[in-house]
């Protein structure tokens, strides 16, 4: 059993800058020895910081037998998620990929029969149920402290990827060939896999409008992919919920947050600077957690993804986070958009 993970990473944009690039070195078991981007100078600079070799592509990275690679990282625009990472688990390698894991059903079903047939671990960067209040949250809703969960209030937004992207408005979250999904598919999914993840059950009906309000092109005119969506959704078990992302959040703060409302009190996660989860009982208890904060894109904090991915690999553990879950989570927004531009709400498929 190898005692470190040797990752490539393909896409070195601001996720991989901001998060899996800077967590994989901070991990003493795991190495960055590659970086693969189409823009030569952006590969080889990265690449430098980590003592890592550049790549223009990801098939020359995985020609290269001399890196010994363990695993690689996709995190390069959506359409190329499902294409990349079946190239890497057909290479005989482990794969994180950043969400959405795909952009068709087929795909990610794909990705998945890959993973499987080559015995290969696929993980899907969703790290929303990564983090400690949400995590602590989880563990509060599975003892009953609000009692049945009824309804839930979850949202996710901020002024858009033209100020987190390092390509700025130029950035392919723009461009439906790369991105085939706007807010649906970059915030979307974390929300519709935190909520599957604190419910314990799956999403079945969905529906909501979806969006294109305010962003617009470098030569102003408005992108073709959804900026804003409000979606409503229903549990297994009944339960009833929205789910609003935006990427035209221009105040001074994001929003990451969520409430829960069970018949026995009320639950707020990432609503606080000091207490990342708050409960409220009905019989006027109080209780508050300071458990550590809710990621934004102006406030990182530690993930966990590739320290939990790079765990999984070393003691041959399947990830949580593993295709399945990522299917689900994206089947759940593609269902939704497709339920709001018919006008309707829709049964989400299980199969």
């Amino acid at each position: 059993m190898a005692k470190t993970v040797n990752y490539g990473c393909i896409g070195a944009g601001a996720i991989a800058q901001r998060r899996h690039l800077p967590e994989a070195h901070a991990n003493p078991d795991s190495n960055v020895v590659a970086v693969v981007d189409p823009v030569r100078e952006r590969a080889k600079e990265i690449a430098e910081r980590y003592g890592a070799k550049a790549f223009p592509n990801h098939k020359a990275m995985l020609a290269d037998a001399s890196l010994k690679l363990d695993a690689v990282v996709v995190c390069t625009p959506n359409t190329l998620h499902a294409p990349q990472a079946v190239d890497a688990l057909k290479a005989g390698l482990h794969v994180l990929c950043e969400k959405p894991m795909a952009t068709s059903r087929a795909d990610a079903r794909k990705m998945i029969k890959t993973a499987k047939d080559k015995r290969k671990y696929l993980m899907v960067g969703m790290n929303q149920r990564l983090m400690p209040p949400h995590a602590k949250a989880k563990e509060l809703l599975d003892q009953g402290v609000i009692g049945k969960v009824h309804a839930f209030e979850t949202t996710f937004k901020h002024p858009g990827p033209d100020g987190w992207s390092v390509d700025g408005a130029k950035s392919w979250f723009f461009k439906k060939n790369l991105a085939a999904m706007g807010v649906c598919g970059d915030l979307g999914v974390h929300k519709a896999d935190l909520m599957r993840f604190l419910l314990g059950e799956e999403i079945v009906r969905v529906g909501g409008f979806v969006k294109t309000m305010d962003k617009t092109t470098p030569a102003g005119k408005p992108i073709n992919l959804d900026d804003n969506a409000y979606v409503l959704m229903e549990s297994q078990s009944g339960v009833v919920g929205t789910m609003t992302i935006s990427w035209t959040h221009y105040g001074r703060f994001e929003d990451n947050g969520t409430t829960l409302y069970g018949d026995q009190g009320v639950m707020r996660l990432g609503q606080d600077p000091q207490y990342g989860v708050m409960v409220d009982l009905k019989n006027g208890q109080r209780q508050r957690y300071a458990v550590g904060a809710v990621a934004t894109n102006t406030r990182q904090v530690a993930s966990g993804v590739i320290d939990s991915f790079t765990d999984c690999i070393l003691n041959r553990r399947k990830p949580t986070i593993d295709g399945m879950e990522g299917y689900r989570a994206m089947n759940i927004i593609v269902t939704a958009m497709e339920a709001a531009k018919a006008g309707t709400m829709k049964k989400v498929s299980l199969a």
